[in-house]
């Protein structure tokens, strides 16, 4: 029986034991049993090519991921290509290119001072010559094999695989693109949301029933959609406080899950705030969180599950070396039991095999 059928099955039967005695007030009524979780590529299959190139997207598909997500950042002549940030010297080879040599340069990002070469300093046509390179070449050095060979994908790009996919595959294959930055690249006259809606219009994805979730870190730029869009919309949380002010802490309480509801579709938490880790490593007790968060009509998405030893807490690491890969599908089980509506996971093979039957 599937983690998610039994994890229903077991919340119906939790509900019917706690039943009101006979007068009692009457209780909203049951939630439905749950859809099957969604498997969302983190920046593509990003454990097994470099992130957010188009190869990276096409593997995960061919792994059997529902949604792929690009996180989109502007380029100068506002045009939307996918990069986790806009800073690419990480997974560029701009630094190598000398014609791009005297555009370092230093910026604040969400308060943070971070120096390189940003998105938003090129023509489309000018980072069409560069070439990506791995992130985590030391964990994942198979990956930087591949250094060189792909080039950064547009949000056009992405979408035309995602539909050539689903031609192809006979299933849907959604986008989950993430806003970065919102307020900054707002500031710099480039905001991403009108060139986002434009590009999804253009592809005919317009309504909550469209294969689309929209994301971000940011709690303005959501509330801003809400009234432009009615394709789905999830409130990214972390610690502290977000770019533009709002405590992540008060938004996951009941009062703030309420909050979230009233523009958004639901939630992407950090996995540490539906089940904490020890300072050892190992997996704590699960939060409420999930359950509260449905309670409010919220779906619920936690990012990120990778599968190597770094990333994995303590009972699923195999092997000796950091870059090793654990038992991430079985991890990924253990979160599911909390009741998920879907995972970001760098391998969606991992993700695909936690959610089928035990063998």
């Amino acid at each position: 029986m599937p983690r998610w059928l039994l994890a229903g099955i077991v919340v119906m039967i939790a509900s019917a034991a706690g039943a009101a005695p006979p007068g009692a007030p009457k209780s909203a009524a049951p939630l439905p049993p749950p859809a099957p979780p969604i498997v969302i590529a983190h920046r593509g299959a990003s454990a097994d090519r470099p992130e957010h190139t188009l190869a990276a997207y096409a593997h995960a598909i061919e792994q059997g991921a529902d949604f792929i997500e690009p996180d989109l950042v502007p380029t100068r002549d506002h045009q939307l290509v996918a990069r986790h940030e806009n800073e690419i010297s990480g997974t560029t080879d701009v630094a190598a290119h000398p014609e791009f040599a005297a555009r370092k340069a230093t910026r604040t990002i969400d308060g943070a001072s971070v120096t390189g070469w940003f998105t938003e300093d090129f023509t489309l046509a000018e980072l069409m010559t560069l070439r990506a390179r791995e992130r985590l070449p030391q964990l994942r050095p198979a990956n930087a094999g591949f250094d060189g060979q792909f080039a950064i994908p547009t949000l056009d790009e992405i979408i035309t695989l995602a539909k050539a996919e689903s031609a192809r595959t006979g299933r849907t294959i959604g986008i989950y693109p993430e806003t970065k930055h919102p307020s900054y690249f707002r500031g710099l006259n480039l905001p991403i949301e009108p060139v986002l809606l434009a590009t999804l219009a253009r592809a005919g994805w317009t309504t909550a029933t469209s294969p689309v979730f929209i994301q971000s870190f940011e709690v303005g730029n959501l509330k801003a959609l809400r009234s432009q869009t009615k394709v789905r919309l999830i409130q990214l949380i972390d610690a502290g406080t977000s770019a533009d002010g709002a405590s992540y802490d008060a938004m996951v309480t009941p009062e703030g899950l309420k909050a979230v509801a009233a523009y958004a579709d639901g939630i992407g938490p950090n996995r540490d705030r539906v089940i904490p880790r020890s300072a050892a490593g190992d997996l704590l007790a699960p939060t409420p969180l999930v359950a509260d968060a449905h309670a409010a009509g919220l779906q619920v998405h936690p990012w990120t599950f990778r599968p190597e030893n770094y990333f994995l807490a303590r009972s699923f690491r195999k092997g000796s070396n950091l870059q090793d890969r654990g038992d991430a599908a079985g991890e990924i089980r253990v979160y599911l039991e909390t009741g998920l509506d879907g995972v970001f996971s760098d391998l969606p093979a991992a993700a695909v095999t936690a959610l089928s039957p035990p063998q």
